[in-house]
């Protein structure tokens, strides 16, 4: 069974959000609601202040991480980070796609985002002069992070911002140099919030070759043992794409194979899922202040799940 203490899902006390995401190592933001709504899975204090503070004030960064996806990441690890998860690949297919080429593409992203701080797609698209438009902008963008000109800012109204790394953090991001060091990191963090796991697991989660995942294994040495105690009767209500479900390569020790298309009915959807004892027990959802949970089978005890739901509108106000 995975380990809902090395997940955090226990909720320690006394965890900032900072220390979360580097505990973690990477969490999961492209669903930016989800994302906070890890945070309170996994700390029964954190607030959605709290988050954006930590995202503000630099300590944390949103950005393309693992398989390509966007993470919030802590400040101190994107050297390495970046020097493991960067490929240019799919943002320069995703460009061709979209009409967006050239061979100035790179300066041209670079100029429109520096020096003017988090701008939203639309004042990006008036900077691009007709360059580029849509998914277009937001490729560019990835391009110029690939390169570690960019990252997200905080939303504006609602909206995603992008901004210069050199605006933003007050330099580019430079890829770790040693990529033998990079990899030990990775597999030493990757296996303490990931228990059990295999090499196959970390190359499904950081979109590392297989080949690459084996050699981080085996420079990070034999896992320690966690000494990690099964936990009982714990309820939590995680949101989608959340680490204890996409960490990974498989889900089946966690999600009963009659109820996998209720969570993941196709489309790229994931639905929010109700864990019971680090099982999945059903799925839920919200609407504005209403939660409403979807069990499988017998609902987990009530006062465990009214607090959680409970919990979900303290934390979303």
């Amino acid at each position: 069974m995975r380990s809902v203490e090395a997940q955090l899902l226990h909720r320690p006390p006394g965890l900032s959000v900072g220390e979360i995401v580097r505990h973690l190592l990477a969490v999961q933001a492209q669903d930016v609601t989800a994302a906070y709504l890890a945070f309170r899975a996994r700390s029964a204090t954190v607030t959605v202040a709290d988050v954006e503070a930590a995202w503000r004030d630099r300590e944390i960064v949103r950005t393309w991480g693992p398989r390509g996806t966007l993470h919030f990441v802590h400040t101190d690890d994107l050297p390495w980070i970046h020097a493991l998860t960067r490929n240019a690949t799919n943002t320069t297919r995703r460009l061709h796609q979209e009409g967006v080429t050239g061979d100035d593409l790179l300066p041209l992203i670079d100029r429109a985002l520096a020096g003017q701080g988090p701008l939203t797609k639309a004042e990006l698209a008036e900077r691009l002069a007709g360059r580029a438009s849509g998914q277009g902008i937001v490729h560019l963008v990835a391009l110029a992070a690939h390169h570690g000109l960019a990252v997200l800012g905080p939303p504006r109204g609602g909206k995603p911002t992008y901004v210069h790394a050199a605006d933003w953090l007050g330099a580019p991001v430079v890829p770790d140099p040693d990529r033998d060091r990079a990899l030990t990191e990775l597999a030493h963090r990757y296996r303490r919030a990931h228990h059990p796991s295999t090499p196959e697991d970390l190359a499904a989660w950081s979109g590392l070759s297989l080949s690459a995942a084996r050699t981080a294994w085996s420079l990070a040495g034999p896992p320690a043992d966690v000494g990690l105690s099964a936990s009982t009767q714990l309820v939590r209500l995680a949101p989608a794409f959340d680490e204890y479900l996409l960490g990974w390569k498989s889900r089946d020790p966690i999600l009963p194979a009659e109820h996998a298309r209720k969570v993941f009915p196709g489309g790229g959807i994931l639905r929010p899922v109700l864990l019971v004892d680090g099982v999945i027990a059903g799925v839920w959802g919200r609407k504005g202040s209403e939660v409403t949970v979807s069990p499988f089978g017998a609902p987990p005890p009530g006062p465990q799940l009214d607090a959680e739901i409970a919990d979900v509108r303290r934390f979303l106000g």
